[in-house]
């Protein structure tokens, strides 16, 4: 508490009640992450030949750059057909986001064993975290605004990056003695991995059932129209926006 605190200029009035369990959650997913990203890219650079005698550096430079130019077109697809719905879903493409970020760095870690379907493995990582980096930049723009109540949508952004970057250093400093600790063991390697991708997807769920959003989408305002035809209350009476926080919690 004392951290937001001291960086949130009108903390805690600048921003709503959900914000800082949010960010709490939002950190330890996010450091699951980068450490397992430590896992997942030395695998990658063992399957591209790095260390190898007989790998080229043409041969790598072009697996990378297929790799890149298929996450780029599946980010520029991803947008076209969904970019609409992330406003009033947040929620849930914020899950979808984490889940695809995960595959994304299975499929890099199983590179290594699929060594004839090498290309066809990392694109299809890529693909997936193509769709995390469009849901999760875009979601994460609308929880901003969400969080925001005294217009600082921008401080609450540049303090969200700093915290990221704190996140993402003592990440990183963890997967590499991680990776170094289970080298040449595939056994721990796929443990570790597979143990902190459930931490990883736990963190999320519980930061997504943290947040109270204010705004209805098609979910939310059926919930609404459900609870006036069960209890035949008027909502302009009020009765049924008694409740609608809690109803709002129940839906993306």
């Amino acid at each position: 508490m004392i951290f937001f605190k001291t960086k949130l200029q009108g903390f805690p009035g600048s921003v709503t009640p959900d914000y800082v369990p949010f960010q709490v959650w939002d950190s330890l997913q996010g450091l699951s992450t980068y450490i397992r990203t430590m896992l997942s890219t030395q695998a990658l650079l063992s399957a591209i030949g790095v260390g190898e005698k007989s790998a080229t550096v043409i041969g790598a430079t072009f697996q990378w750059f297929l790799r890149d130019l298929t996450g780029m077109l599946g980010g520029v697809l991803f947008t076209f057909y969904q970019g609409s719905n992330l406003d009033s879903n947040a929620k849930m493409w914020r899950l979808v986001a984490d889940l695809m970020n995960d595959l994304g760095m299975l499929m890099d870690l199983l590179s290594p064993l699929f060594p004839s379907a090498f290309a066809f493995v990392v694109c299809l990582g890529s693909l997936s975290r193509s769709f995390t980096g469009v849901a999760s930049g875009a979601t994460r723009a609308a929880l901003t605004q969400h969080f925001a109540l005294q217009n600082n949508a921008a401080d609450i952004s540049a303090k969200e990056g700093s915290q990221e970057t704190m996140a993402t250093m003592i990440g990183m400093a963890l997967g590499m003695l991680l990776a170094r600790i289970t080298m040449g063991n595939p056994f721990a390697i796929w443990f570790s991995f597979l143990f902190l991708t459930m931490f990883h997807m736990y963190a999320n769920y519980r930061a997504v059932r943290c947040l109270s959003l204010n705004s209805l989408n098609f979910q939310r305002s059926s919930i609404l129209l459900q609870q006036f035809m069960e209890t035949d209350q008027g909502l302009y009476h009020g009765a049924c926006f008694a409740n609608v926080d809690y109803f709002m919690d129940l839906k993306g």
